[in-house]
């Protein structure tokens, strides 16, 4: 997740127990774009141990070709394209969840990076902008270019993280596509990654605001898998979390002030399995101290924390 998820972070996420493969932040990619070495350092001094796959957005094919083939040049797992991204700044400019618009378009650009990327080639795609019925029209383009794997977000570009996740369509892609499906939206336990996995078809998950929640989300579903009790943490184990998320993505240099509406980023998805009054607090501190003395308020307890996400979603008119 673009300014999230970066080295600082996967390091984090690692001690937690972490994934099985990590995605990069997204490069962006145009006609003068260079690899960003911030994002790089992800790949280059990879902290975790696993595989990482070093994801692009953009809609240039030249560039998109050139930055497959110096990112081959580094240690990645593979080239991941990114089609999900809802953020209105991306989609307006025809990149992320904007290209769902054009899909003979998205096939162009499939086509090339397939002949370009001469490691594994995977996508990352929402079921469609503003309607999941381009998604029929969407698949055949994927089989055709033979992807290595392909993660549907089931929700489409204008439902943003709104609704409920779709899980009906990303059933649909396992069952169509000969390569690995992955599903990701709204995996926020054990429980629920598992019963989606089974409903599904698909052959793995991919998780990004619920590991920013709970670290110990892929360990939870390791351990439900293996047919034992997923652990809950308490809520110091949370406090120790976020006073340990807070020392590890704090830059050196950086004022501290600022390192704490840095730090709300982080807060807002582990607010959601807190409460909103939580949310509430959090997002009107300024100082360290008061930001730690908002966190020891709700977390300083032994009370085992779920975590799961406690948002309503709207239907949307």
């Amino acid at each position: 997740m673009q300014d999230v998820t970066d080295w600082a972070f996967w390091k984090l996420m690692a001690e937690y127990g972490g994934a099985d493969l990590y995605f990069t932040e997204y490069f962006r990619v145009y006609e003068t774009s260079r690899l960003d070495k911030h994002i790089l350092r992800s790949v280059t001094q990879n902290p975790t141990g696993r595989p990482a796959i070093a994801q692009m957005i953009g809609n240039d094919i030249p560039a998109l070709v050139r930055s497959a083939k110096e990112l081959q040049r580094h240690p990645v797992a593979a080239i991941d394209l990114n089609l999900g991204c809802p953020a209105p700044v991306v989609y307006r400019k025809c990149a992320g969840g904007g290209l769902l618009r054009d899909p003979e378009r998205v096939d162009r650009i499939l086509g090339a990076l397939r002949e370009a990327v001469e490691i594994p080639f995977t996508v990352k795609t929402r079921i469609g902008f503003d309607s999941p019925q381009v998604f029929e029209e969407l698949l055949p383009i994927f089989a055709k270019h033979s992807l290595d794997l392909l993660t549907v977000h089931g929700r489409t570009v204008l439902e943003m993280y709104r609704t409920e996740v779709h899980y009906d369509y990303i059933a649909r892609a396992a069952e169509a596509l000969s390569c690995p499906v992955m599903a990701n939206g709204n995996l926020d336990s054990a429980a629920k990654a598992l019963k989606v996995m089974q409903e599904t078809g698909v052959r793995g998950l991919m998780i990004g605001r619920g590991a920013i929640r709970n670290p110990w989300l892929f360990d939870q579903i390791r351990a439900q898998a293996r047919g034992e009790v997923a652990r809950d943490p308490s809520g110091r184990d949370v406090l120790d979390y976020v006073r340990a998320l807070y020392a590890a993505t704090w830059p050196a240099g950086i004022d501290e002030k600022l390192h704490v509406q840095k730090m709300k980023k982080y807060l807002n998805f582990l607010g959601a399995g807190v409460g909103p009054e939580f949310l509430h607090d959090i997002r009107r501190v300024s100082a360290p101290e008061d930001f730690f003395k908002v966190c020891e308020t709700w977390l300083d307890h032994s009370e085992p924390m779920p975590l799961h996400d406690r948002t309503v979603y709207p239907a949307l008119v």
